[in-house]
């Protein structure tokens, strides 16, 4: 009879279920993973990855549309084939899907193939998945389980979030669309609208603004990216509809008409003005939100709050023994966030020495539009509204050597400190690769790191990283290079 008992079973295998199931491992725990349809989960098959597969794409075919300025000329024109563009995405998403299972089998971690739910405290029951299951590109794991309930003293729901959709204007898969959709069209449409800005919105309209679709975007809020700085959100609207984007905002899509191959948009404008915007499809971007249902958390008294499970610092729920992780314990749902979380859970249950709470104010969030966005901390505005004394810095790419030499000088650095003490309160980027750069700013976060020590801190020549001091130095008013 098969060993139904372990030490942690993890209910879902995105990044944060796959990377605690590892480090459950490493600490010599007995584990099991549940997964119902892929490893990896939506960030690998379905977001994080493939996206950006397709925004390598179109960044590529920007630079060669603008090759004369590099003083390069293409033979013919450069054109996008949709199906090789998306076959590139998913062949990507493929080879990381069996990565994860390679991991596994390394890490002597059970997959149980099924849909899990939680019928008593320590318990899982494990039945037919009611969606397919995609399997690695590489073998599937020996010792790979199925249907069946299963045990352990220590349970981490790990579930994810799914698109949120608006009543009445519910995605169909066919003119109105989520990421999923999205990610794999057919044929490349002739105009879209984009119900919402925020990462995943915003980075779909860049996309297909890049291949060359006429994209409306719309959004309820005042700011494109209303999470990020004023500041960088208007900088970067001014980019986006440099590139041809077309942006509404304070405004909604109250109703959606379907014809046999379009959509009319309704927008209501905070006027009270009604104007129509018919284009092949639209896509519903408004938000996610977490897998809570089917899964047995009603019966077992699990708190949740708008749907989402509610822990504390350390992933416990309010069930002894029961634990949750990732975009299903709430915002922000963010992959790396998901990853850190679970891991501070486990340890925390392993008894690891100096295990910390998540600190929420040093989770990085980027969005890899063009141009990118990428920001830690605190906003201008919410360092205001704490009542903080601040000083603040700023540095446009435009004087930047490598940002020219790269044709990317457009762009800026902002930075937020408290002028008592010197902490770097935030810092927010609107430009090339700053979702790389946002990093040095977290780990100066992290380390607690002053003003004074990272003026001191030499940074490379010629390199945009040189922008992120000489911000710095602007709030403190010895900018070198301005």
């Amino acid at each position: 009879m098969a060993d139904t008992n372990y030490d942690v079973i993890i209910i879902g295998s995105g990044p944060g279920g796959y990377v605690t199931a590892i480090r459950s491992a490493q600490l010599g725990f007995k584990t099991a993973i549940v997964e119902r349809e892929h490893l990896g989960g939506i960030c690998l098959n379905w977001g994080c990855i493939p996206t950006k597969a397709l925004l390598r794409s179109a960044e590529i075919l920007d630079h060669a549309n603008h090759a004369k300025s590099f003083g390069l000329t293409l033979e013919g024109s450069m054109k996008a084939d949709v199906k090789d563009v998306v076959a590139r995405s998913r062949g990507v998403s493929a080879r990381l899907n069996g990565g994860v299972g390679f991991l596994m089998k390394k890490n002597k971690i059970d997959v149980i193939w099924g849909e899990a739910k939680l019928t008593k405290p320590g318990e899982v029951k494990v039945g037919k998945s009611s969606k397919p299951v995609v399997e690695p590109q590489n073998p599937v794991p020996k010792g790979v389980k199925g249907e069946g309930t299963y045990t352990a003293k220590h349970i981490i729901v790990a579930t994810g979030a799914r698109p949120r959709a608006l009543p009445g204007i519910e995605p169909d898969g066919k003119l109105i669309w989520t990421y999923f959709e999205a990610m794999k069209p057919a044929k490349m449409p002739k105009s879209l609208v984009v119900m919402g800005s925020g990462a995943i919105g915003i980075e779909f309209a860049s996309f297909y603004r890049s291949m060359g679709v006429d994209v409306t975007v719309v959004e309820l809020m005042a700011n494109v990216m209303p999470v990020e700085d004023e500041e960088i959100s208007k900088f970067a609207r001014k980019a986006l509809e440099k590139r041809g984007l077309k942006i509404i905002t304070e405004a909604k899509v109250t109703k959606v008409d379907k014809a046999a191959d379009s959509i009319t948009a309704h927008v209501e404008t905070k006027d009270g003005k009604v104007s129509q915007i018919t284009a092949d499809h639209l896509i519903s971007a408004v938000g996610v939100q977490g897998n809570i249902e089917n899964i047995g958390l009603e019966s077992l008294g699990v708190k949740t709050d708008r749907g989402c499970v509610v822990i504390d610092e350390y992933g416990r729920t309010n069930v002894p023994g029961l634990y949750a992780i990732g975009d299903v314990a709430g915002p922000p749902m963010l992959a790396h966030k998901a990853e850190h979380e679970g891991v501070i859970c486990i340890e925390k249950i392993a008894g690891v020495p100096g295990v910390h709470g998540m600190d929420h104010r040093k989770i990085p969030g980027c969005t890899y539009c063009n141009p990118q966005v990428a920001s830690v901390g605190l906003t201008e505005a919410k360092a205001k509204e704490q009542g903080r004394d601040i000083r603040v810095g700023r540095y446009m790419f435009n004087a930047n050597g490598k940002a020219i030499a790269l044709g990317e000088d457009n762009g800026m650095i902002k930075v937020i400190f408290d002028k008592k003490s010197g902490e770097l309160l935030g810092a927010h980027m609107c430009g090339a690769e700053v979702t790389e750069l946002i990093q040095g700013f977290v780990v100066a976060m992290n380390l607690e790191t002053t003003e004074e020590e990272l003026m001191h801190t030499i940074f490379p020549h010629p390199t945009l990283s040189e922008m992120m001091k000489e911000a710095v130095l602007d709030a403190y008013g010895k900018v070198l290079n301005a």
